[in-house]
């Protein structure tokens, strides 16, 4: 028998599809008022829980029962793509390994990333900024903001991060960033080509290490035996695809807020010390990474309100809901930059939460302040209605961001 509930999760499908580009899914504000979690269907037609709220989101994305492993069996997939189903966990990858695996690789990663070595790295941020922006003022309006700034600013600035050459950069920039979800048989080719280019880029640097994150891991970590070649690989694989899609998406989607907000980017260019708090803000209030990126399957029974998610049960943290909670944050469907946005979920929460944060910051705060201090007069060329918006993929953003000045 098919009780009340089973056929209200019936009714909803996910994932859920944004409506507006300055919103999350509508769908999120009336789960919320029903409850932290609810029921909801797959495309595959499995059943599995979303958390809806800001403090169940954090609650379970901190619970040590609740799993990253895409080999575990019933992880929950958003496709009956048989080439999906059959993933492969390479030696390295800790993005999907559970503690405490995925602790060893992540303690050997944390001094990259820290508040004291991006401090030391953001005078290069700075000049990486400013190249860009002299270039795009030298080129002359009108520009596309996605080729010319938002692109290149990951691809340049973890290539300075990893120790890669940048000349390379359109061939890995051509394989993560997407336009929609790719199929399997192109992501595991893409993700192939890739991992074969940073085992060639780990095998130069163990032949002459450079002062860098690859050439550290080779010499602190390899050479010491405390991580192996293939290890290293994953590694370096995951950072190198993580850093790309959100930034770029970040910096165009801000750029548009902004410029729609002109009181408060006025604020912000009287006063730059008002910038790493609209950062927050940015990231709280478009959320871009969501559900389908924080997948997890229950490894034992899990309270969470007057519910239980069992052992086996598909899970998915809806962050964007969890940053327009109501309960975390007042007008939460209002942009303001002097919110103290600093408990946003963004970023993730718990073990997993994202490893590159401090780095990420430190991109958009340069970013955004060097391109609307260097060039005062920008303005978006298009309507916003003519911006085509990635409402399919799995990181929201835009596609082309034309501007002029």
């Amino acid at each position: 028998m098919t009780t009340p509930d089973e056929k209200q999760a019936a009714q909803r499908d996910f994932p859920m599809r944004r409506q507006c580009p300055f919103s999350p899914p509508e769908e999120y504000a009336q789960l919320r008022e029903e409850g932290p979690l609810a029921r909801v269907t797959l495309p595959t037609g499995r059943q599995a829980w979303v958390v809806t709220r800001h403090a169940e989101v954090q609650q379970v994305l901190a619970d040590p029962r609740i799993s990253t492993d895409l080999t575990y069996p019933g992880f929950p997939l958003l496709t009956d793509d048989p080439g999906m189903q059959q993933y492969e966990l390479h030696e390295g990858e800790f993005f999907n390994m559970d503690p405490p695996e995925h602790d060893v690789y992540r303690r050997m990663l944390i001094p990259e990333f820290s508040v004291k070595r991006v401090r030391a790295l953001r005078p290069g941020i700075q000049s990486m900024m400013d190249g860009l922006v002299d270039r795009m003022l030298a080129q002359g309006p009108p520009a596309d903001l996605a080729e010319s700034f938002a692109l290149v600013v990951p691809s340049l600035g973890i290539c300075q991060l990893l120790g890669v050459s940048y000349d390379d950069h359109e061939f890995f920039q051509d394989r993560i960033r997407s336009r929609k979800m790719m199929d399997s048989e192109q992501m595991r080719n893409s993700v192939e080509e890739l991992r074969a280019y940073t085992d060639e880029a780990i095998t130069r640097s163990e032949q002459q290490p450079g002062d860098d994150l690859i050439g550290r891991l080779v010499t602190e970590r390899i050479a010491t035996g405390e991580v192996t070649h293939e290890a290293a690989v994953g590694m370096v694989l995951q950072l190198l695809i993580a850093a790309h899609e959100t930034t770029a998406n970040m910096i165009m989607l801000g750029t548009l807020t902004l410029l729609r907000h002109p009181q408060q980017l006025a604020e912000l260019r009287s006063d730059a010390s008002l910038w790493p708090g609209a950062v927050e803000e940015l990231l709280r209030y478009h959320t871009i990474a969501d559900g389908p990126t924080f997948t997890r399957i229950a490894k034992g029974d899990i309270e969470v309100g007057d519910q239980v998610i069992r052992d086996g049960d598909g899970v998915f943290a809806l962050c964007a809901s969890a940053n327009h909670d109501e309960r975390a944050f007042e007008r939460a469907g209002e942009f303001d930059i002097h919110r103290n946005a600093r408990h946003h979920v963004a970023f993730g929460y718990g073990v997993h939460q994202c490893l590159g944060q401090n780095l990420a910051r430190a991109w958009l705060e340069t970013a955004y302040e060097t391109l609307f201090r260097r060039v005062p007069t920008l303005r978006l060329a298009v309507d916003v209605d003519d911006l085509e918006f990635k409402y399919d993929a799995a990181i929201f953003g835009i596609d082309e961001f034309p501007v002029a000045w």
